[in-house]
């Protein structure tokens, strides 16, 4: 059963900062160079906290650890005195398309996968230590988990829809507009938890930090055990219903480098792919889309794109919702068997994958389908994993509007 709660949020003094000079990108998707210019922005943006740098003699988690307590001592950062929702709202544009992504911020119960909350993505171990090992330093959440849920009855989302008078808002560095609001009022509570408490929760974006969180409580909970429903039983969340159609599901391509022939082999395998090449006057992205699965675009360095159909037989060893996504025909067929040695990079920007095979730094770029948030339920709720990188839920939301610390919810 999902349960969340209203908490005591840390956020910025918005008579203290400029907000769009604090806030970050989440962690996962932030370069070295990106870095460097957050940290240039403000001496206040929350990437020393969420993503920061090691000092020549201290560790970047002392750091953060170091930070936090002291913009909560200068006031930079406040606390909320009693526990409260946040609305959160992004009004974004892609591909000329306005569109509105809102959501609720609570914090939720942590519960092992399958019991109401389901993961859709595999994961890796090392981003896995970097947050463990800033979730011990700071005590807290410093970032959102970015979930979904299903629910026909929309009582959060018109509370969300009629929101006014915003505490803090950001611009992104797409140009996307974040808005964050207060929710006080005991009745609105009490409607988005008894909405909520049965709903089945996907995670989106927040995987690894999910995962954290878990192992998280299970270290405390073993050092205190004393302790009834401590804090770190829950996790900061950020919950946008289905029903709504806020957010879009990107698909994430893949760059292959290789020392085989690439477009050699794929012809070679007739039994498997038939490879032809693309119309110039059409667009690979919107091809694909049209043509539906076991059809995936690929780019080769003789500048010409191709459709790659799968007519092979069904991937009979993995499990039946897994066997029909063309990332796993993708991972399974091409990737693994046909270029064992390889090196793989994943951008969901085509242009600039393109560009990348044109400059000789990859061989080929293979371009994916959107996955439909129907199939993610699907295999969500079948205790399945699509292979790492498989979605790419945009808008992403901000690291630092929102804060949710253990010691202050004690």
């Amino acid at each position: 059963m999902t349960i969340i709660k209203p908490f005591k949020g840390i956020v910025y003094n918005p008579e203290k900062i400029n907000a769009d000079d604090v806030m970050s990108p989440p962690y996962d998707i932030i370069s070295d160079d990106l870095r460097e210019m957050l940290y240039h922005k403000s001496p206040y943006n929350i990437v020393r906290i969420d993503s920061g740098k090691n000092s020549a003699d201290i560790d970047k988690y002392f750091l953060a650890k170091k930070y936090l307590m002291e913009w909560l001592k200068d006031g930079i950062l406040v606390q909320e005195e009693e526990p409260c929702f946040y609305g959160y709202e992004i009004q974004y544009s892609y591909k000329n398309r306005k569109k509105t992504l809102r959501g609720i911020v609570g914090i939720v119960k942590i519960e092992e996968f399958g019991r109401g909350i389901y993961p859709h993505e595999q994961t890796y171990s090392k981003p896995k230590t970097d947050r463990l090992n800033l979730m011990k330093a700071c005590m807290a959440n410093t970032s959102i988990i970015f979930s979904i849920y299903r629910s026909k009855e929309r009582v959060t989302s018109q509370i969300l829809e009629n929101l006014k008078n915003p505490y803090l808002q950001a611009i992104d560095l797409d140009g996307n507009l974040h808005r964050l609001f207060k929710i006080k009022d005991q009745s609105q509570i009490n409607e988005i938890i008894k909405e909520l408490e049965n709903k089945p929760i996907f995670i989106a974006d927040g995987h690894h930090r999910y995962e954290v969180a878990l192992e998280f409580k299970k270290l405390m909970n073993e050092i205190y055990p004393e302790q009834k429903d401590p804090p770190w039983n829950y996790v900061l969340m950020f919950l946008s219903n289905i029903e709504d159609d806020g957010y879009i599901i990107l698909p994430t391509h893949r760059l292959l480098s290789t020392s085989l022939p690439v477009k050699e082999r794929l012809e070679n395998q007739r039994d498997f792919f038939c490879l032809s090449e693309l119309n110039t006057n059409e667009d690979i992205q919107d091809t694909i889309e049209k043509l539906g699965p076991k059809n995936i675009g690929v780019y080769l360095k003789d500048d010409k794109f191709y459709i790659l159909k799968y007519k092979g037989p069904t991937l009979e060893y993995l499990p039946k919702e897994l066997r029909c996504f063309d990332v796993s025909i993708l991972e399974e067929v091409i990737l693994k068997k046909m270029f064992p040695q390889r090196k793989i990079c994943y951008d969901i920007d085509i242009e600039k994958g393109i560009k990348m095979v044109k400059e000789n730094k990859y061989d080929a770029i293979f371009i994916l389908r959107a996955t439909k948030v129907e199939e993610i339920e699907r295999v969500a709720l079948a205790g399945l994993r699509m292979p790492p990188k498989s979605t790419y839920f945009y808008p992403k939301l901000l690291t630092g509007m929102v804060i949710n610390s253990f010691k202050e919810n004690f």
